[in-house]
């Protein structure tokens, strides 16, 4: 279901210039200035989700290392594969090899333990249904983390805009009112300030211990109504009197 609703701050501003220059925008010498913030939070239910997961190794030689990786990386694509997830869905964003040292306080040294090679790949889901066997692949391929899961709307641009037109609605709005009930009316629009939309979903972790096993039943995950909120801050030119 969607929805908004509204917050709104407003303030009414004199501004008495004493011979100084503004910019074009600015209020000139005697008027009266309205000031309105307003918000507004649509209310949606997200159709996709998208999480990071790891395959990773360690070995004594590093070219092995980078062996079993890739290895690991294989088993994780084609699980994937196998529960609709598409290449394009699955793609890497990042691979090292690097060593890996331990201190010794026996010794006051650093000690070689090996080298990690570590490829995370990013996972796409446009079909919200096949998120629990998603996880579950990962899992049974031998991924030892799924990170960041979150979850988006591929109407996020009509949402955003719809958020934007209510806010901006609600800001002249109010200011017209302001305007009435001072005896006058509202003059244009002489600034627009729109701030970054916010998404309120949130963001899981989940961590398998090393050895771990998928379970039988296979994992179900519910992602519940998100909401994406926009704020807009406006100045508008007050006319005195009621005559056009």
């Amino acid at each position: 279901m969607n929805g908004y609703s509204g917050f709104r701050r407003v303030t009414i501003m004199t501004l008495a210039l004493l011979g100084s220059s503004l910019p074009a925008a600015s209020l000139q010498a005697g008027e009266t200035g309205i000031s309105v913030s307003a918000s507004s939070t649509v209310t949606y239910n997200p159709d996709t989700a998208e999480f990071t997961t790891t395959v990773e190794s360690t070995d004594k030689d590093a070219a092995k290392a980078a062996a079993k990786v890739a290895t690991l990386w294989s088993s994780l694509q084609q699980a994937l594969r196998k529960v609709g997830i598409s290449s394009a869905d699955a793609s890497s964003t990042s691979y090292t090899v690097s060593p890996e040292w331990e201190w010794n306080s026996a010794n006051g040294k650093r000690e070689f333990k090996g080298y990690k090679a570590r490829h995370v790949v990013r996972v796409v889901v446009r079909d919200l249904g096949k998120l629990g066997g998603a996880i579950d692949a990962v899992v049974g391929a031998g991924s030892g983390t799924v990170d960041g899961l979150s979850y988006s709307s591929s109407r996020f641009e009509s949402l955003r805009t719809q958020a934007l037109e209510n806010a901006v609605k609600s800001a002249k709005h109010d200011a017209e009112v302001m305007a009435r009930a001072a005896g006058g009316r509202l003059g244009q629009p002489l600034e627009l300030q729109y701030g970054q939309p916010q998404s309120d979903y949130p963001v899981m972790r989940f961590a398998m211990a090393e050895g771990f096993k998928a379970a039988p039943a296979p994992t179900d995950v519910e992602p519940g109504e998100q909401k994406l909120t926009v704020s807009v801050s406006s100045r508008w030119q007050f006319v005195s009197g009621s005559g056009k």
